[in-house]
């Protein structure tokens, strides 16, 4: 199991999560309904240029919305368009962008240049 770790401050930002594969799942809904999350709760998936930690937007209790209301945007969860809008719940540092709107995908993507993967203490991972 890991814990990833905001690389500026050390502070955990998501519960114990593994490496796992993205859940399929139905078409995308007709009109303003959200789809399931991408991911399984406790799993990640790097993506394919390992720039970004795929999560269940569950998996990210460290972390607090951006303070700038324009990267907020989105008409029934958050678009995730105009840039990072989570923040290290401990120093405020950009650290994922989640995705959670009616014609979105419903993810959280962590930034893998900022965090650390913290794997737990006895992991045999």
């Amino acid at each position: 199991m890991t814990i990833f770790r905001c690389a500026n401050c050390q502070q955990p930002v998501t519960s114990e999560v593994m490496a796992g594969e993205p859940l399929t799942g139905p078409e995308r809904p007709q009109g303003h309904e959200l789809v399931p999350p991408r991911m399984a709760p406790g799993t990640f998936k790097v993506n394919f240029d390992g720039s970004l930690l795929i999560l269940h937007p569950d998996d990210v209790p460290g972390t607090v919305l951006h303070p700038d209301s324009r990267r907020a945007s989105g008409c029934c969860g958050l678009a995730g368009q105009d840039g990072p809008n989570l923040v290290c719940g401990g120093c405020g540092v950009e650290v994922a962008t989640k995705e959670s709107d009616c014609w979105t995908d419903n993810l959280v993507a962590l930034i893998a240049t900022a965090v650390a993967d913290g794997r737990k203490a006895g992991a045999d991972n």
